[in-house]
């Protein structure tokens, strides 16, 4: 079994996060621009990527990535966003966005190294007494 793997924000009624939430998944699933994948050791998940067209002529939003981390830094990560830049592409898309919280540096640092860039900060009221203040960060695929 997977050391530890258990996405982040998993309980949704202390992160805010409905997105995690099985029939939030079950939605998105159903979605024909909605997209849900997962790299597997054996037939234990061990990371995944969400992206969805976001409406926006051209342009992807990758919503969610997550590597179990104690498989974080070894290239899972940069396998996932390039499968999610080629699936843009063969979509249609020219740019590829995310939004990442702006005390993640880590995950920041990650970004840049594939090619995203910071284009704006956004601070935004998301529900139950919870904000976001992310970066949404930007690039070309």
């Amino acid at each position: 079994m997977a050391s530890g793997f258990q996405p982040p924000f998993v309980n949704s009624a202390v992160s805010g996060n409905d997105g995690y939430r099985p029939a939030a998944i079950r939605r998105d699933l159903l979605r024909e621009d909605a997209w849900w994948d997962v790299l597997t050791e054996g037939d234990v998940p061990i990371a995944f990527a969400n992206y969805d067209l976001t409406g926006v002529r051209g342009e992807m939003k990758l919503d969610k990535l997550y590597v179990d981390p104690a498989r974080q830094r070894t290239g899972l990560g940069g396998c996932l966003l390039a499968h999610v830049a080629e699936a843009a592409r063969r979509r249609g898309c020219t740019r590829l966005m995310l939004a990442v919280n702006k005390r993640n540096g880590k995950a920041i640092a990650a970004y840049r190294k594939h090619g995203f860039a910071i284009e704006a900060a956004v601070v935004k009221a998301i529900g139950k007494g919870f904000v976001m203040d992310d970066y949404v960060m930007v690039r070309n695929v």
